[in-house]
Formats: C-alpha cells, sequence, structure tokens
C-alpha cells in the first residue's frame, strides 16, 4: 500500500481523520495543498481544539466543503493558541477574562 503525502502546519501535525477526509475528496485535497502551512495549521487548530468528538468531526467535514467554497482559512477564528513564535490574539485574551 502506497502513503499518500498531505501537508502539515507549522505547529499541528495532520490529524488522522481531517486526512482520511482530505484523501476521500480530491478536489479539497488539492486546495489544501495550495494554501499556505500558517493556513493549514488555522484549520487544523481549528480542528482539533473541539473538546466534543461530534463538534470535531463536524469541523473536520467543514474544513473539505469550505476550502471547496473557496475559503482559505477558517472564519472568525482567533487564530491558533499554540504557536510559540507571536502572541496571543488580543481578542482571545479578552474573551476569556473573567
Amino acid at each position: 500500500m502506497t502513503t499518500k503525502h498531505i501537508s502539515g502546519g507549522v505547529v499541528h501535525k495532520l490529524p488522522a481523520d481531517l486526512r482520511s477526509a482530505l484523501l476521500d475528496d480530491r478536489k479539497a485535497q488539492l486546495l489544501w495543498e495550495d494554501i499556505t502551512p500558517l493556513a493549514r495549521n488555522e484549520w487544523i487548530c481549528w480542528t482539533v481544539t473541539p473538546k466534543k468528538p461530534g463538534t470535531r468531526a463536524q469541523h473536520v467535514q467543514r474544513i473539505v466543503s469550505e476550502l471547496k467554497d473557496g475559503m482559505r482559512r477558517p472564519c472568525c477564528w482567533i487564530g491558533c493558541i499554540h504557536r510559540k513564535d507571536k502572541a496571543i490574539s488580543p481578542s482571545y485574551s479578552t474573551l476569556n477574562r473573567k
């Protein structure tokens, strides 16, 4: 069996569920490879952040459809909070104040 390479992000590796969804849709896979590593990282972070498995599964499916709709990054996403090379978005800090 041949293993097909699909690119990951700058911080996050490509999770198996997202990899599988991209392999199942050739157009989405081509669009995935056409976006920047930082954009891929945003999509991956958006996918792995939800706590509920159902929400995560919805995010994986939305990535496929939203890539095909022309979106290159997740809409209204604060950005990857796992990156060490930049400060966390001020909007995230504001949202999480108690």
